[in-house]
């Protein structure tokens, strides 16, 4: 007996120990602030700028003048963050591209821009690229758009940037439709543009990577070959799969709800027959071409288990699929960060898309 007494209390101080040290050297408090600040990032409060919200309030009440100068300012803070997103590891060299009207809606141009690479060829293979902007906003030529096309041009490929109408007056039917009538635009002239039309990449971030994937998933589904012709792959960052994950507890941006309704004009619940066709988890098949689905586990616009969901669907299927998962990233993360994963992810990227189009 008195020797299950000494175990225990050993076992005790062992333990105590490894309190006390874990204690000393910071680890349980860094844990438990680190816990309380992640949690408090991912709120709604904070993701959502609720706070930005109150202080004009409190201005407002204060001044009007205040109220004025707080919101230029945030106005300002905002255009800053659009002007200067970029990749971290975007070429110091200019590259050449042209624009061309791919349609004309009425008096409404629908336009692209093609990048090159510098290096001069008969034909290029081609990267595919479709803004993000929650289908309600973007445009070709935003800062990071640019960056993504000239990193894209330092590796080799050209590079197709289009713009797309936005749903704030149109419907998902119409921006599925510019983006098959830009890819039809680019392969109908492929000899003009200098492409290799059986190498063909579909790109795209958040709706734009949604875009991507619906049309990669549909029309292999439906095994048309006209339309799959070229295409070998797809590049979706931060993309949803399934457009009802827009409304899980993992998403908490106002933004993204008000988009994904507008877009699809109404809610999964009202309207889950639209939601289900235009998600491009509903459709993969055996048919279905390689992928590569990029995603940071912080996102919370689009919740990473979207890509991972997706990612799990493909591989059943027997399709070659690869998830990145930047374990700190937010959405977007590639134009804000850095470190060390976010250039290793971008490397990682142009290997998967080398690997497709040689």
């Amino acid at each position: 007996m008195h020797q299950a007494l000494d175990n225990t209390i050993q076992m005790r101080c062992r333990i105590n120990k490894r309190t006390v040290f874990r204690f000393l050297s910071g680890d349980p408090l860094k844990t438990s602030w680190g816990r309380i600040g992640r949690k408090y990032r991912e709120s709604w409060f904070v993701v959502n700028k609720i706070y930005l919200f109150i202080v004009l309030i409190i201005f407002l009440v204060i001044n009007s003048g205040l109220f004025l100068f707080g919101f230029i300012v945030s106005l300002l803070f905002f255009i800053r963050g659009i002007i200067t997103a970029k990749i971290p590891i975007e070429p110091n060299e200019s590259f050449y591209f042209r624009t061309y009207t791919y349609k004309q809606v009425g008096s409404a141009a629908l336009r692209l821009d093609i990048w090159y690479p510098n290096q001069k060829k008969a034909v290029y293979p081609l990267v595919f690229f479709a803004h993000g902007g929650g289908w309600v906003s973007g445009f070709r030529k935003q800062p990071n758009n640019i960056s993504w096309c000239k990193f894209l041009a330092s590796k080799g490929f050209a590079a197709v940037s289009i713009d797309y109408r936005l749903a704030m007056r149109h419907n998902m039917k119409i921006i599925s439709n510019d983006y098959t009538d830009a890819l039809d635009f680019v392969k109908t002239n492929a000899e003009l543009l200098k492409i290799n039309r059986d190498s063909i990449l579909l790109m795209g971030l958040s709706a734009g990577g949604h875009l991507a994937l619906r049309y990669a998933s549909y029309y292999t589904f439906i095994n048309h070959e006209t339309k799959m012709k070229g295409i070998k792959g797809v590049i979706a960052f931060y993309a949803p799969s399934d457009l009802s994950d827009i409304f899980n507890k993992d998403s908490k941006s106002i933004f993204a709800r008000f988009a994904t309704v507008a877009t699809l004009k109404g809610s999964p619940k009202n309207n889950p027959d639209l939601y289900f066709y235009y998600s491009p988890i509903e459709w993969i098949s055996e048919r279905m071409v390689p992928t590569l689905l990029v995603h940071g586990k912080m996102d919370t616009v689009v919740p990473y288990i979207s890509s991972r969901n997706l990612a799990t669907e493909i591989k059943s299927k027997n399709i070659t699929c690869k998830l990145l998962i930047h374990q700190e990233g937010g959405h977007g993360f590639e134009t804000h960060r850095t470190d060390f994963h976010t250039i290793r992810i971008l490397e990682e990227t142009i290997r998967f898309m080398k690997s497709l189009a040689n």
